[in-house]
């Protein structure tokens, strides 16, 4: 039976400067996409997302593998998106019994051969995302504080 991951992603720290967003696990769902979705629902509805403080309206949304949620604030509406995600692989997941070296050793039929079980491969580390589009501006600009300029 599959395993899903209850993900959302919202914006953490404050000011221009420190706002980030932030991705995280809320939980798994061992079962059906539809089972998955079913209790993602519950989750969004009852999520209370760190910006804004205090919020004016919420707005619920469904997309194809989830939802997403608008909250109004005093100043500025914010959001966080909520998906349903099949979990492939886990580095920290521990392993099946079966496959443990130190579990006993079945007793196997003559001229019965099981295939070699596969081993997981490591996952691609991924690019990360795409830098800001003033990633690369200073904060101070190189000509404040020159003696030599007019």
């Amino acid at each position: 039976m599959p395993r899903w991951g209850l993900v959302v992603e919202q914006n953490l720290g404050f000011g221009r400067q420190g706002r980030m967003w932030s991705v995280g696990v809320m939980d798994h769902v061992e079962g059906t996409r539809e089972d998955a979705l079913d209790a993602l629902r519950v989750r969004a509805e009852r999520f209370e997302p760190i910006h804004p403080a205090n919020p004016k309206r919420r707005a619920l949304y469904r997309e194809a593998d989830g939802f997403l949620l608008v909250v109004e604030g005093v100043w500025q509406p914010f959001h966080c998106r909520f998906t349903v995600a099949e979990q492939l692989y886990d580095s920290a997941a521990p392993e099946p019994a079966a496959e443990r070296p130190d579990s006993p050793a079945r007793e196997e039929e003559p001229g019965v051969r099981e295939p070699a079980p596969r081993k997981a491969l490591s996952p691609e580390p991924e690019p990360g995302p795409p830098p800001a589009w003033d990633a690369h501006v200073p904060e101070v600009p190189s000509w404040l504080g020159r003696d030599d300029l007019p």
